[in-house]
């Protein structure tokens, strides 16, 4: 890690949506990969890796990065709150495993638009109870913190930059309208390398292995641009039919856009047919950016 602390490198935006779930005790990696969506085996302590939790019918409940802390401490870093609500359903599932899950009220969350100073894919870099994430380089280099002494103020224009970035980035953000809506393929997760189809059985396992193997996936995310704001759950259409439907957006200063589940099989742009438009607005497609897989 750098000798810089993280937490006081470069200008750090407060990103108060975000929260951090602990799970410690013995069994906490073994409780994890029997209900989360990627291989948490994979993972040595200092690493991190984009998962999920779904249903039995393979529907995401919500997205997180998980941090392996050491063999008996895991962060999930959730994006886009409802971490209560996310904790006591883990709790259900507890029944005798050593595991004691929570909300860390101590920890706060905030990102800059500049490389991390110390972490590097998919290691971070940890300082006590600072940690830092490494969300990409070069001309969009980002960096996310983790700390109990975060020393930065909202921002609310910089905060929609962040969602503006992450879903140019295929990361979907989760209204509550649209959790337990969409499965791991139809939102291309696995561009973030965010599930496995080889590990052990995990809630939604069979629906995400058989759609993988069977090469069933008819949908998958599409990144629009538009002129003016896109309401989440607004039908795509083109050619007058609806094609598909809006699931995450963001808007920042003039620039709006939105992730949209769409078939795969439908007028590539440019052919006749293949003008999108979204509640009588023409949206133009555009390609998701590489950088958060890890």
């Amino acid at each position: 890690m750098s000798d810089k602390s993280p937490a006081t490198v470069g200008p750090l935006i407060a990103l108060p949506e975000q929260a951090v779930i602990t799970l410690r005790g013995r069994d906490a990696i073994a409780f994890s990969q029997a209900q989360f969506m990627n291989d948490i085996g994979v993972l040595a302590d200092g690493e991190w890796q984009w998962s999920g939790w779904l249903t039995p019918k393979g529907r995401v409940i919500t997205l997180f990065a998980v941090l392996r802390r050491d063999p008996e401490t895991l962060w999930l870093m959730l994006p886009d709150g409802g971490a209560e609500a996310i904790v006591q359903r883990l709790r259900g599932y507890l029944f005798r495993s050593k595991v004691t899950i929570g909300i860390d009220e101590g920890l706060r969350v905030g990102g800059r638009f500049t490389q991390a100073s110390g972490a590097r894919g998919n290691t971070f870099a940890a300082d006590g109870d600072t940690v830092e994430l490494d969300l990409g380089t070069g001309e969009h280099a980002r960096s996310l913190v983790i700390s109990t002494g975060l020393d930065a103020l909202p921002d609310d224009d910089a905060i929609a930059r962040w969602r503006v970035a992450d879903l140019q980035e295929g990361l979907p953000r989760l209204v509550d309208t649209e959790r337990e809506q969409w499965t791991p393929q139809q939102l291309s997760l696995e561009r973030l390398q965010a599930f496995s189809v080889k590990k052990g059985c995990y809630p939604g396992q069979e629906i995400v292995a058989r759609t993988h193997f069977l090469g069933k996936a008819k949908r998958r995310l599409a990144l629009l641009e538009s002129g003016s704001p896109i309401a989440v759950g607004s039908d795509v259409t083109a050619d007058g039919k609806s094609l598909g439907r809006v699931m995450s957006v963001a808007s920042a200063s003039d620039k709006h856009i939105a992730l949209a589940v769409l078939p795969l099989e439908r007028p590539q742009p440019g052919l006749p047919g293949s003008a999108l438009m979204v509640d009588g607005a023409s949206v133009i497609e555009a390609p998701l950016r590489d950088g958060l897989a890890r």
